[in-house]
């Protein structure tokens, strides 16, 4: 029998009280514990970036960090930047450049795209191409998804 620890967290902006095995990984609680499945489980081994997972407004693979490590942290996944609208123009763009053709990797694109588009307002093609690096898509080439990064940052230019 594995004693369970308590960890308490925000989740998408709600505060989240569970016992949890201490093995238990980030986007396994995530998907299974708050029925979150936005997040993806790829390779398990923190390389493809389908699990990406924002801590402490920080992009990590969920599948490398445990649970109780975002205890009294800020966790934020897919589902809260969708509700909130705040990524619905990238969103947008992917739908309108086929940027998400399978869907697998989008979640985790998606999280990595918005952490680009903060930190850097207006990058180049090779900065986007960098910074989501760590997102394997096996579907697009990655063409469209740089397109749809670059759109979003040239629309988001042009309205501040």
């Amino acid at each position: 029998m594995t004693n369970k620890i308590e960890i308490n967290t925000t989740v998408n902006g709600e505060t989240v009280s569970r016992m949890v095995e201490p093995r238990t990984n980030l986007v396994d609680f995530v998907r299974y514990d708050l029925e979150l499945t936005g997040s993806h489980v790829g390779c398990e081994h923190g390389v493809c970036g389908a699990c990406t997972i924002r801590l402490n407004g920080e992009i990590v693979r969920g599948c490398l960090m445990l649970a109780v490590q975002a205890d009294g942290g800020s966790v934020e996944t897919i589902e809260g930047l969708s509700e909130s609208g705040k990524i619905s123009d990238l969103q947008e763009q992917f739908l309108n450049r086929n940027a998400g053709q399978c869907g697998s990797c989008t979640p985790g694109m998606l999280l990595t795209a918005d952490a680009l588009l903060e930190s850097n307002a207006s990058p180049t093609r090779m900065e986007i191409r960098e910074f989501i690096s760590g997102n394997y898509c096996r579907c697009t080439g990655f063409e469209a998804i740089i397109d749809a990064i670059e759109k979003t940052a040239q629309t988001r230019q042009k309205g501040s």
